[in-house]
């Protein structure tokens, strides 16, 4: 990949996975919704671009994508109103994947949740019922692009821990409920980054955590 775009760059997954990419050659250009931001993504290698995803039209972010190999999705409203993360995790990224085909780009990486699915079983009361929804609506939305070569980023429950390079490859159906699922952001990012050097990713929903198992076995046996 010679050109990624990062929707989110100043989430902690996404600083993480800039400085990864450009040590690999890439050019990253990394969208994000606060100038104040801008030194602390610069830092990273990657150049900034002040962009409200969610409040542009599916025409204008095409015209931002324009010229990209690959959009990673790594962007999130953070909890609060549940509009708000209707807003941003469902319908803000279903129009950049929209926006990607529209714009000629073939590769699409989501980050979700490891879990994620329609029949997510998070009852309305809970807090996290908006955040499962959107979720569930956007990876499916997704899953149903027949023109975006995609892949699916489901890690489990995140932590600041430091990268080990190591995982968990198992699905969420095969752990018990009550079983750990943490996951360092760090390894997402690495796991990101090695996602988009590894085609036979594509049309995949890669579910880890942190584990014993190498990144590059996981996705490549």
């Amino acid at each position: 990949m010679n050109k990624v775009l990062i929707i989110g760059g100043h989430g902690k997954i996404a600083l993480l996975l800039a400085p990864l990419l450009t040590a690999a050659g890439t050019q990253v250009t990394s969208v994000i919704r606060n100038a104040a931001h801008i030194d602390d993504v610069a830092a990273t290698g990657a150049t900034p671009v002040v962009h409200d995803v969610v409040s542009s039209s599916v025409a204008e972010l095409a015209d931002l994508f324009a010229g990209q190999d690959a959009i990673v999705w790594s962007a999130g409203a953070g909890g609060g109103a549940p509009e708000r993360t209707y807003a941003v995790d469902r319908d803000g990224a279903i129009a950049s994947m929209e926006a990607a085909v529209a714009a000629g780009v073939e590769r699409y990486v989501m980050v979700s949740y490891l879990g994620a699915s329609t029949d997510h079983g998070v009852p309305p009361e809970n807090s996290f019922f908006a955040y499962a929804e959107a979720k569930a609506a956007a990876d499916a939305h997704l899953r149903q692009t027949g023109a975006l070569a995609w892949t699916i980023l489901a890690p489990g429950a995140l932590t600041l821990e430091p990268a080990t390079g190591l995982i968990d490859p198992r699905p969420a159906a095969e752990r018990d409920a009550a079983e750990p699922t943490k996951t360092s952001r760090a390894n997402v990012a690495l796991v990101a980054a090695a996602t988009l050097a590894h085609p036979e990713t594509i049309m995949h929903t890669i579910e880890f955590s942190d584990g014993t198992m190498s990144i590059e076995d996981a996705l490549t046996t």
